[in-house]
């Protein structure tokens, strides 16, 4: 798979951001760091990542906030065990919580409980896109850093 991800270049990337930001246990690390070693803009890598992702969670959202009436609704669905604790981080801190949408297990369901409580979109957004940034701008720097010294 990855390599036929890799073979769509920026669209490849934006696929598998958008998939791994919904409830698809897809991690897009191994593309956000092996992107910039292929060659490909470091910052356009961040900025494709961060929109896909987003969209992704855009979806997440929309499932909270229209619940059934969502055609993915049959699809996206949050265990109960994942679903109390994001609810009880996202009432005792608020859509700032939404920074940490990206976290595995935790950040998706954050991401339609954000939906169910309809939160304004614009506060979503910058959450959301805040914590992605951040994220890959980290990972980069991280990944820059290991193989500058090699």
């Amino acid at each position: 798979m990855a390599e036929f991800v890799f073979s769509l270049g920026y669209l490849g990337l934006f696929l598998v951001s958008l998939l791994g930001a919904t409830i698809i246990p897809l991690s897009t690390e191994i593309f956000v760091v092996g992107m910039p070693l292929l060659g490909y803009n470091t910052w356009i890598v961040i900025l494709v990542a961060t929109l896909g992702g987003y969209v992704g969670n855009l979806i997440n959202y929309t499932v909270g906030r229209k619940g059934t009436e969502f055609i993915f609704s049959r699809y996206v669905t949050i265990k109960p065990e994942h679903w109390e604790p994001a609810a009880a981080w996202f009432q005792h801190w608020g859509a700032a919580v939404l920074f940490f949408s990206w976290l595995p297990v935790i950040g998706d369901p954050l991401t339609i409980v954000a939906g169910a409580f309809h939160t304004d979109l614009r506060i979503f957004t910058f959450w959301v896109i805040l914590g992605k940034i951040i994220r890959y701008l980290i990972l980069l720097g991280i990944t820059n850093a290991l193989f500058s010294q090699v």
